[in-house]
């Protein structure tokens, strides 16, 4: 039998947001306008190649770790590596670098319908968190969510770059509920990755949501064998949360 839920947990890429083809060149060029030292005269074009070297071999890490999940890198070593490795010096901290490399790569927006389903448990007290695979780190992550969500408030936000640790991965997950101070099975956990956030999710006694919706999401994931709500839009969530659970809120 599904419970109602105390707390819904999301994943943040493809599922809370969807994003726009990156272009690390801009993103790069926007950093440069805050280089103060260059001796060697780097260029953007230069630091977007050794970004994507050094991110091809991070990410052999994250796929060829031991355990099912991989490790995670935090930007602010990539960034740090990536200046030092060029040489080149800048006025600003890690910080502010991040933010001008995120915003300038790659536009974000709310996924459709997202903001009723989102008044909705507002509205119904229905408690809400972050969990993210992401290298960003958990400051950008929140100030991006911020921008995105003015009216809405994630009680607490887990970008995988603080852990070290990726979903499904189920560290990750324990640690939100000790941080939400609820048992697993009043918890659900939204997310478009059938192995990383739904079979995670379950793994230690959330009910997870399989969010469709997105262009991650692919037919070909394998269906899990246990229970799980599948949705295609979140108005499909809202109307499962208004429908099955109208008698319990009344």
């Amino acid at each position: 039998m599904i419970t109602k839920p105390i707390m819904i947990l999301f994943d943040y890429g493809d599922t809370l947001i969807q994003e726009s083809q990156p272009d690390f060149l801009r993103g790069w060029q926007a950093v440069f306008q805050y280089v103060d030292k260059n001796p060697y005269g780097a260029t953007p074009e230069q630091a977007e190649r050794v970004a994507a070297q050094l991110w091809e071999r991070y990410f052999i890490s994250r796929r060829s770790n031991s355990s099912r999940s991989g490790v995670e890198v935090h930007e602010w070593q990539m960034l740090r590596t990536i200046l030092n490795f060029l040489g080149v010096g800048v006025s600003q901290p890690l910080t502010e670098i991040e933010k001008a490399l995120w915003d300038n790569t790659v536009s974000t927006s709310p996924t459709p319908h997202l903001h009723g389903l989102l008044e909705y448990v507002r509205g119904h007290d229905i408690r809400t968190g972050v969990i993210s695979n992401i290298g960003w780190s958990g400051r950008a992550l929140q100030k991006q969510l911020q921008r995105l969500f003015p009216d809405h408030t994630f009680e607490f936000i887990l970008a995988s770059s603080e852990y070290g640790i990726r979903k499904p991965d189920p560290m990750l997950f324990q640690i939100a509920l000790k941080k939400a101070g609820l048992p697993a099975s009043a918890v659900w956990f939204c997310g478009d990755n059938i192995e990383k956030d739904i079979c995670g999710s379950h793994s230690v006694g959330m009910f997870p949501v399989h969010y469709q919706g997105a262009k991650s999401s692919k037919a070909c994931q394998e269906t899990p064998s246990f229970p799980y709500l599948s949705i295609a839009d979140w108005d499909d969530l809202l109307a499962f949360l208004k429908n099955d659970f109208a008698t319990s809120q009344r």
